[in-house]
C-alpha cells in the first residue's frame, strides 16, 4: 500500500530531486524545458551568470564549464548542500538565499540572470521582489531569461488533454483550459518510489502578471520562446501511454521569457 502523502516543500525534497536531475536534467528537463531555456541564454564564455533556483546545479556547473562565472542561489539550504557535493572543482560560487532578497550579491554584477522553472514556485509578493533583485543585480542591457509553466496553457488542474477520434481512425488531441485570468496556488503532487506523495506549491499568474512585473522594474521583454519536445521526448512519453508527446507537438506546457535591463 502507498504511505501517507506530506507536504513539506523543496527542503524535504531535496535529496529525490538530486537524484532526479542527476548531472543532465531528468526527462522532462533534458529533452523539453533545458534546450529551449540554453537556446535564448545563448554562448556565455566570459560572462557574469547568476542561477536563481539552482537546485542541485547542474546547470549552473554546465554553464561554467563553457568558461562563465558562475553564481548559484536557492532558497533551500539542502538544496545548495546537496549542489556542493556534487561539485567536482566547477568554480561555481552556490549561496543559500531567498531569490527576493539577494543583498549578498552586489549591484550591476551580473550579464546574465536565469531562472529555470522557479518563479512559479514563489508567491506573488516573492517573485515580485525576486524581479526586482534581479533588476538591481543586472548590468546595464544584461538580460533575465526565465522559464516557466505557460501560463496559458497549463493552469495546473484547470487544464488537462482532451483526445477523441477524428474521421479516418486519427485521434485529435486537444488542451482544456478554464480559469486563465485568476491568480491562485495549488498543491503540487510528486511520486516517490515508495509510491508515497510530497507536495509542493505552483502558483498560476496569467502572462500579463508576468509582463507588468519585468516592466515596472525596468526590464523589457525582447523574446518568448515556447520548448517544442525533442524526438527523444515524444517517444518515450508515447511508450508510457500519456498524451504528453503528441500533445505538445501541438500546444505549449512552457515559456521561456527573455528580458532586457534598460
Amino acid at each position: 500500500m502507498p504511505k501517507a502523502s506530506s507536504r513539506g516543500g523543496w527542503d524535504e525534497l531535496s535529496d529525490w530531486y538530486d537524484r532526479k536531475q542527476g548531472e543532465t536534467g531528468d526527462l522532462w528537463h533534458r529533452t523539453l524545458i533545458d534546450p529551449g531555456l540554453l537556446r535564448v541564454v545563448g554562448n556565455c564564455r566570459g560572462k557574469d551568470v547568476l542561477d536563481l533556483g539552482c537546485g542541485n546545479g547542474y546547470l549552473s556547473r554546465s554553464l561554467a564549464a563553457q568558461h562563465a562565472r558562475v553564481t548559484a542561489v536557492d532558497g533551500s539550504s539542502r538544496m545548495i548542500k546537496n549542489a556542493k557535493a556534487r561539485d567536482r572543482g566547477s568554480g561555481v560560487r552556490y549561496l543559500r538565499s531567498d531569490a527576493g532578497d539577494l543583498k549578498r550579491l552586489p549591484d550591476s554584477e551580473f550579464d546574465l540572470v536565469f531562472a529555470n522553472m522557479s518563479l512559479m514556485d514563489m508567491t506573488d509578493a516573492s517573485a515580485e521582489r525576486a524581479v526586482g533583485e534581479v533588476a538591481r543585480v543586472l548590468r546595464d542591457g544584461g538580460k533575465l531569461v526565465a522559464s516557466i509553466c505557460h501560463p496559458c496553457f497549463d493552469v495546473m488542474s484547470n487544464s488537462g488533454w482532451a483526445a477523441e477520434k477524428a474521421f479516418g481512425g486519427d485521434a485529435l488531441i486537444y488542451r482544456k483550459v478554464r480559469g486563465y485570468r485568476k491568480r491562485f496556488s495549488e498543491d503540487v503532487p510528486w511520486r516517490m518510489a515508495d509510491g508515497s506523495k510530497r507536495y509542493t506549491i505552483s502558483y498560476h499568474r496569467p502572462l500579463s502578471w508576468y509582463a507588468g512585473v519585468l516592466h515596472s522594474k525596468g526590464l523589457a521583454i525582447i523574446a518568448l520562446e515556447e520548448p517544442e519536445p525533442t524526438n527523444e521526448f515524444v517517444e518515450k512519453e508515447r511508450e508510457g501511454g500519456d498524451l504528453d508527446g503528441p500533445g505538445l507537438l501541438e500546444v505549449p506546457l512552457h515559456l521561456v521569457i527573455e528580458a532586457i535591463k534598460l
